[in-house]
């Protein structure tokens, strides 16, 4: 494949505005640039959680029977990852579709499948346990971010509803399977979820 990014400095943004894919050029602070930039940010934080589910998994608690199940978490994110390059692709390219429904399915089962066998909840989880885990929080807080940004812009657009909608229940199934995957993770790595503590 040739060189699809010849020049990362343009110059062409120091007016305050950026270029879409079909050239059109709007301010940087535009409700879709919002929403891309979200999405980006949850692609960055995504990045750093498979780099630490891979560190856990060599620390001295990291449990070996979950070691192959975490590899296929990472490569469930990398997936999601790609996914959500499409979804930014498709903000950024009006009228064209490059994020499937089929992505939402496949979604849809990773949650019915990990969620099915994880212990029951009896209270609120907070954020942490292992370093892994909370960062999938964080994953998991920048998706719902993501989702709002999303909502904004279909409602500033013109028939922004039918623009937005299968990308905003992406974003709204990958942050329940991020919450779902937050608790594997700590099972994996030898770690008890947070409670909430009523006081």
């Amino acid at each position: 494949m040739g060189h699809r990014l010849s020049a990362i400095t343009t110059r062409t943004g120091d007016d305050g505005t950026s270029g879409l894919a079909d050239g059109t050029r709007l301010p940087k602070d535009h409700a879709r640039f919002h929403a891309m930039g979200d999405v980006d940010e949850l692609n960055s934080q995504l990045g750093l959680l498979r780099a630490q589910l891979k560190a856990g998994l060599s620390a001295p608690q990291a449990l070996a029977a979950h070691a192959a199940e975490m590899q296929a978490v990472d490569e469930a994110l990398r997936q999601v990852q790609n996914d959500l390059f499409n979804l930014g692709g498709q903000i950024s390219c009006p009228g064209m579709t490059l994020l499937m429904p089929e992505r939402l399915q496949q979604l849809d089962d990773w949650v019915a499948r990990d969620n099915a066998d994880l212990p029951r909840l009896t209270e609120f989880i907070l954020p942490g346990g292992s370093l892994a885990a909370a960062q999938c929080h964080i994953a998991r807080t920048l998706a719902r971010r993501a989702e709002r940004s999303l909502t904004a812009l279909g409602h500033a657009l013109e028939d922004g509803e039918s623009q937005t909608a299968l990308l905003r229940q992406y974003l709204n199934r990958l942050s329940d399977w991020l919450f779902i995957l937050s608790r594997r993770i700590n099972l994996a790595l030898g770690q008890a979820d947070v409670l909430w503590q009523r006081d």
